[in-house]
């Protein structure tokens, strides 16, 4: 297996991505490429005292940042390290490809060089969110691929979310849910009745509306809406659990009496950090592509990558774009034919 990583991709480009595949490749026998200029990446290797041989570098000499139009820049910097990337998943040099650059370049290299599944309407992008006072993880699609959409958009996000929770937990009837104002059947829009209908009458196993406070606490394993409102309710919960934790180490650090307390409950305090903390989430896929495309924060340091490099091996071996392919070609739970 090989996995691509966007060695520019990210604000702490390219030592913190770099520092995370190092640590990865010291765990796994996969091959890790890392995209990037060449020497610079090579020089971060040779900082983290890197002697294996399970990491390749890739040279590219251009970056897409955020301030650039994605899909001009898609089209223009044919040497850049996510054209780049899309263009080796593209040919099969590689399986998978993480990035922490631009998401609006990477969904515009993904449509245009991989292309979506035949059948999907819209990609999604895909998190993963911890479940408070209960074990597993919660699958929130789509986070921001589409800021429109319409019913079947949504319910295509539920068959998709469906089939990658099943891949990856082995869940073989996850629980669907619609993210909506109210718990009620007839909440909500045209848009989420509509959704929320198509829903109901499929083979998912959907159990209705669920309303965004109830989400943390695992009532659901998919749970579904337009990329408007879950990129919105993604980077709140996010923003929440930093300063829940900002707030939590300060008061704990107040004082010495405060610091004894913290001092002996740490095993605790240290159980309630990891249900806040999102960087061993593994980032997000972007699934409906042709090809596995994993993005991560672009705030990500090596934690995040780490952990992504482990996420993106179970979604290679579990084969999620081939189930998800599969699925579509056979009409599996659809309601609707062919692309826009």
């Amino acid at each position: 297996m090989k996995i691509l990583i966007d060695g520019m991709g990210g604000d702490f480009a390219p030592e913190e991505i770099v520092k995370g595949a190092v640590r990865a490749a010291a765990e796994t026998s996969e091959t890790i490429v890392i995209i990037g200029p060449e020497e610079a990446i090579n020089q971060q290797l040779r900082a983290n005292r890197w002697k294996g041989d399970n990491i390749e570098v890739v040279d590219a000499t251009e970056v897409i940042t955020n301030d650039e139009s994605p899909a001009m820049a898609v089209r223009k910097k044919k040497d850049s390290t996510i054209v780049k990337g899309m263009n080796m998943l593209r040919t099969g040099e590689a399986d998978i490809f993480i990035s922490g650059g631009s998401t609006g370049a990477l969904l515009s290299g993904g449509l245009v060089t991989l292309g979506r599944i035949k059948g999907i309407k819209r990609p999604a992008i895909a998190a993963w969110f911890p479940r408070a006072g209960k074990e597993g993880v919660t699958l929130l699609l789509d986070c921001g691929a589409s800021v429109e959409a319409k019913p079947e958009y949504i319910y295509q996000y539920g068959i998709m979310g469906s089939i990658f929770v099943r891949g990856i937990t082995g869940n073989e009837s996850p629980v669907v849910r619609l993210l909506n104002i109210g718990a009620e059947e007839g909440k909500g829009d045209e848009l989420h009745k509509t959704a929320y209908a198509m829903l109901k009458e499929s083979d998912l196993n959907f159990c209705g509306n669920i309303e965004a406070r109830d989400v943390i606490f695992g009532e659901t394993d998919v749970v579904v809406t337009d990329g408007f409102s879950g990129n919105i309710y993604l980077k709140s919960s996010e923003g929440m659990s930093l300063a829940i934790m900002g707030e939590f180490k300060k008061k704990l650090t107040e004082g010495v009496i405060a610091k004894a307390g913290a001092m002996l409950a740490y095993s605790k305090i240290k159980e309630i950090k990891q249900v806040f903390d999102y960087s061993d989430a593994g980032g997000a896929p972007i699934l409906g592509l042709k090809g596995a495309v994993l993005k991560i924060h672009g705030n990500s340091k090596a934690t995040e990558v780490y952990y992504a490099i482990h996420r993106a091996i179970d979604y290679v071996d579990n084969d999620i774009t081939g189930m998800i392919t599969d699925a579509f070609s056979k009409n599996e739970y659809f309601a609707g034919k062919g692309e826009e």
